[in-house]
């Protein structure tokens, strides 16, 4: 199989690791219920939480894979975070090879002033910037920290038809996270990822981005 040269890790004994960490993840794993074009997606997941309970709570859209494969591999395409954290975790070899963008705006003045003005949180605003931007049409949107983000940019896809790619909504916490993933999963416009319940984060988001990044690579060699 043709290794991925900007995806992977960059020395062989990064990829041993990574290799031999990913086998045993596929035999305490065992049968599952993901296409085999979702399963690098919970695989990595779990990689990045040591939790094999994500295989489960991971739930797809149907068109999620092939939307998002077909969105990086067009090239060009943003990603719009709620948080810094996710922006930084992203490989930055791995998004040039695709010509990718990455954006957010949690700390924006503008952002924080206009959650202060309308009492709402600096997520909603920081969605809401995206939107004004243009940014989330055909893009890849990814959610790990703020709930109100993503109940935002679900209002946003119903009540103005906004059209990202995929969303990749993960939102971690006590408070709306669990509502907030149900009301992404309970829409059909736009393809999605999600995780069932409380669980969730940023790095899980970086994960997921990390592994569709490497599929699509693995497209272009022809190994996929």
């Amino acid at each position: 199989m043709h290794a991925n040269t900007v995806t992977e890790q960059l020395t062989a004994a990064g990829r041993a690791i990574e290799h031999d960490s990913f086998a045993i993840i596929d035999a305490e794993a065992g049968p599952h219920p993901y296409h085999p074009d979702e399963w690098p997606l919970v695989r990595r997941m779990i990689h990045a939480n040591a939790d094999f309970e994500f295989n489960g709570l991971t739930a797809f859209h149907p068109r999620a894979m092939q939307a998002g494969l077909a969105r990086i591999l067009a090239g060009g395409t943003p990603v719009v975070a709620d948080v810094e954290m996710i922006c930084v975790g992203l490989s930055r070899p791995r998004l040039a090879h695709f010509g990718i963008t990455t954006h957010q705006f949690i700390s924006d003045p503008d952002v924080i002033d206009a959650a202060r003005r309308d009492d709402t949180t600096r997520a909603v605003q920081a969605m809401r910037k995206a939107h004004r931007l243009g940014l989330l049409e055909g893009a890849i949107v990814g959610i790990g920290n703020a709930p109100t983000a993503l109940i935002e940019l679900v209002r946003l896809i119903r009540d103005e038809a906004c059209r990202p790619a995929l969303v990749i909504g993960m939102p971690v916490g006590f408070v709306s996270a669990a509502e907030s993933k149900a009301l992404l999963m309970a829409q059909g416009e736009v393809p999605w990822v999600a995780i069932h319940g409380r669980k969730g984060g940023s790095t899980l988001v970086v994960a997921a981005l990390h592994a569709l990044l490497g599929l699509a690579e693995a497209h272009q060699h022809g190994t996929a």
